[in-house]
């Protein structure tokens, strides 16, 4: 490794985007003659990156849009890769989005044995197509993994050294948690109910309708006020206004991370799809019912799943904390059924509370941050 090295980082949707330049952030502290290069958006560039094309190219989600880009996603993936052999870096740092990212180093690897090759977040080998885990071994030297289980599920997989770096939600807990006087009693005025419906065009549009449902089912069920609050990304906006038109209460719709934020600390109880929001939820105490429904094409490939649980603060706490309805069991009725217990002081929501508290133990990192974290491992993976 030169005195400067020079560092190739690969991201392909906005997540990424976001570790990534956390990691430059940290590496330049650590080595500030560091030099970027490779693939990221708008925060990679901010951090002093420029990116090879738009890194907006690369965010398809859905085995039809993929299918449908593919030709100039295949274009996209043999530029990266015929870049990265041209700057022969001293490290590649693939950052999530495995099928852009992941073709990349192995054509990569394939022009330069010597490449060290860094993945940052884990593939979801631990649920899907866990073969993938040993496959990787060819060409990643070592992975940086978000979820504190992760390692062990290379490990038994066969797949290559694994380091848990922390998940970067550990560094905005104080931000997610409410103040004195934030949140409310459960029993004090109006039921804050946060509405979480997803950041992509295809959860939104399958989610609101039984969400909607759900809602109005609940307020009788419950005979009392629920203030609704439902956060929203600028791409969805639209669509969330369409969907919500027909609900019998019309939810505050909140927009920017400091507003969804200022959310989560008044929350009594949500109803969310699947994804990272369960575990911003988990951190911020606020006890959930998780949905999902997925295309009939998609939920053919179901049986392919390794896990009895997709719900990410279930999977790092190793039990079914919290509940979820996926594809037919996401319905108005059943949605409401399962939220109503949670919305007195009961049994019900005292044992996810319990459960919440035990996932700061599972992710903490000791005095690093995650994006610390992540630089000294990949320094020192570069060193060996």
């Amino acid at each position: 490794m030169t005195d400067a090295p020079l560092v190739y980082l690969v991201a392909g949707e906005e997540s990424g985007d976001a570790l990534g330049a956390g990691l430059m952030r940290a590496l330049r502290a650590r080595v500030p003659g560091a030099r970027f290069v490779g693939v990221g958006g708008a925060r990679m560039a901010a951090e002093g990156l420029d990116s090879l094309f738009p890194m907006a190219e690369m965010s398809v989600m859905g085995i039809l849009p993929v299918i449908a880009r593919l030709p100039s996603l295949l274009r996209r993936i043999d530029e990266t890769a015929k870049a990265v052999v041209a700057a022969r870096p001293d490290v590649l740092v693939l950052i999530d989005s495995p099928d852009f990212t992941h073709r990349v180093a192995r054509r990569a690897r394939k022009r330069l044995p010597g490449l060290t090759v860094v993945n940052y977040v884990s593939p979801t080998v631990w649920a899907w197509r866990p073969g993938r885990a040993k496959a990787m071994r060819a060409y990643v030297d070592h992975v940086l993994a978000l979820k504190p289980f992760e390692p062990a599920a290379h490990a038994r997989l066969g797949g290559p050294p694994c380091t848990y770096v922390g998940h970067p939600l550990i560094e905005h807990t104080q931000a997610l948690r409410p103040g004195p006087g934030e949140r409310r009693p459960i029993g004090e005025g109006p039921l804050e109910l946060l509405v979480l419906p997803g950041s992509r065009r295809s959860e939104v549009s399958r989610l609101l309708a039984p969400f909607g449902a759900a809602i109005a089912r609940l307020e009788a069920t419950l005979g009392r006020d629920v203030s609704l609050t439902l956060p929203a990304v600028d791409h969805v906006l639209p669509l969330i206004e369409a969907g919500v038109r027909d609900w019998p209460r019309a939810p505050t719709i909140v927009r920017g991370e400091a507003a969804k934020r200022a959310a989560f600390r008044r929350a009594h109880v949500a109803l969310a799809a699947s994804g990272t929001v369960t575990l911003e939820l988990a951190l911020s105490g606020v006890p959930m019912v998780v949905a999902y429904k997925v295309s009939k094409l998609e939920e053919q490939l179901r049986w392919l799943l390794t896990v009895d649980t997709i719900v990410l603060a279930n999977l790092v706490l190793g039990e079914k904390a919290f509940p979820e309805l996926v594809q037919d069991a996401c319905r108005g009725e059943t949605l409401a059924d399962a939220l109503a217990p949670l919305c007195v002081d009961g049994p019900a929501r005292c044992a996810q509370l319990e459960a919440m508290a035990r996932i700061d133990a599972a992710m903490d990192l000791g005095g690093e941050t995650p994006s610390e974290a992540a630089a000294r491992v990949m320094l020192e993976t570069m060193a060996g």
